[in-house]
């Protein structure tokens, strides 16, 4: 390959000609003597070593080292690329995740939701201190058999598997694969066995719904792209998400309508009082200002229209009536009577 200097650089070779304008040419970032030379644009190139050559480009070409303007247009993109994709993850944080957390929880295996529900389950407990197991023998058997009153043709996904935990906040929580924490204060503070019985059922519309995943999904989906876009990759952003997605769901005022509803229907067809998740929600509300109920008013937010629709639904034909006797309740409610207190953390 031959180059000559004239009025363009002229290159000439084995069925090659080539004339470029000097005004177009543009020096590549290398090393003396090594030099690397094209139009601004164009994919081609030439390179040589020639020192004479080079100086004499140099004189004849002022611009010669201008930065190549496709180049700057390429940096220009990738940044412009760059911070589009921030905004499309960031977006989709907000509003793709939970959406998406809708369409695709009822459709995960319940294998694989069983052992997110086992380690969220893990995750809680280190949350709460680590609140012993309540496991009285009489008392876990009158919990069983209410379960099984209260689940046969319910239309669960899974059976429910209901943990009770020595605990000085009264809230139950539902957790993937059907699990439901329930901490004791919530048995110590109904005064009827329908009141807990209401809010049990209550969680079991979340586990038929699959609520506990998809607000897993979104907590843990948000927190993972959050993390990706601020480089925290640690996995500490996902892990906090996932915990207080347990703690305090925060469902839908539709997600917690439909809770309530299914909650009436297993009251009713259970012969319990399908009136008692209102009471004990209305005396939350009153009682709040004392801290007795924090926990669980949280994660069920009182509102007079959410008790006045409880109330509709249920209607007046179930007031009075027990889901359990006298003697099964007191059993029941004794069920941490061989684990010693444990104050909240």
């Amino acid at each position: 390959m031959t180059l000559v200097l004239e009025d363009n650089l002229e290159i000439t070779g084995h069925d090659l000609r080539l004339a470029w304008p000097l005004a177009d040419l543009a020096a590549g970032d290398t090393a003396s003597p090594f030099m690397r030379i094209a139009p601004v644009g164009s994919a081609a190139r030439v390179e040589f070593t020639d020192e004479a050559l080079a100086a004499a480009l140099q004189d004849r070409c002022p611009d010669l080292h201008r930065t190549d303007p496709s180049a700057s247009g390429g940096r220009l993109r990738l940044v412009l690329w760059s911070i589009a994709a921030g905004i499309s993850v960031i977006g989709l944080a907000i509003y793709g995740v939970p959406a998406i957390a809708v369409r695709l929880a009822p459709v995960i295996p319940a294998a694989i939701e069983a052992r997110l529900g086992g380690a969220v389950d893990g995750q809680i407990g280190k949350i709460l201190g680590d609140p012993p197991v309540c496991d009285d023998a009489p008392a876990r058997a009158v919990l069983d058999r209410l379960i099984e009153r209260m689940t046969t043709d319910a239309g669960l996904p899974v059976g429910p598997a209901i943990t009770v935990r020595r605990h000085a906040i009264a809230n139950a929580l539902t957790l993937p694969g059907g699990r439901v924490v329930v901490l004791s204060d919530l048995i110590d503070q109904s005064r009827t066995p329908d009141e807990f019985a209401g809010v049990l059922a209550h969680e079991f519309g979340h586990v038929a719904a699959h609520d506990p995943m998809r607000a897993l999904l979104a907590a843990s989906g948000s927190s993972f792209l959050l993390s990706l876009v601020l480089g925290d990759l640690t996995g500490s952003t996902i892990v906090i998400a996932v915990g207080q997605a347990a703690i305090s769901a925060g469902y839908s005022r539709e997600a917690e309508n439909a809770a309530d509803a299914y909650s009436v229907e297993v009251m009713r067809r259970s012969g319990g009082d399908a009136t008692a998740l209102a009471t004990i929600l209305e005396r939350i509300a009153k009682d709040d200002e004392k801290g007795e109920f924090a926990g669980l008013l949280r994660s069920h937010p009182f509102t007079a229209e959410r008790t006045t629709r409880i109330r509709t639904m249920a209607g007046t034909e179930t007031i009075g009536r027990r889901i359990l006797d006298e003697t099964e309740w007191a059993t029941l409610k004794g069920i941490c009577r061989n684990v010693p207190a444990k104050s909240a953390t």
